[in-house]
């Protein structure tokens, strides 16, 4: 799953917890995530939110 970050605030989306406070279940991906959704900080649109790279957690072991 990825994140994505707004470019204006900073908000994260990540795909693996979704956002159920705004109806988007966890696990929901970016391309589902409605066209007309908006930033819940600053009120832009998708188009301003950029994917970010996450490492994968060290092994541990």
């Amino acid at each position: 799953m990825r994140i994505f970050e707004c470019i204006i605030c900073g908000f994260r989306y990540d795909e693996a917890a979704g956002l159920p406070e705004a109806g988007i279940a966890p696990a929901t991906r970016w391309d589902e995530v409605p066209d007309d959704w908006i930033c819940p900080d600053c009120g832009t649109g998708k188009h301003d939110f950029d994917m970010q790279l996450v490492s994968a957690p060290a092994h541990q072991g």
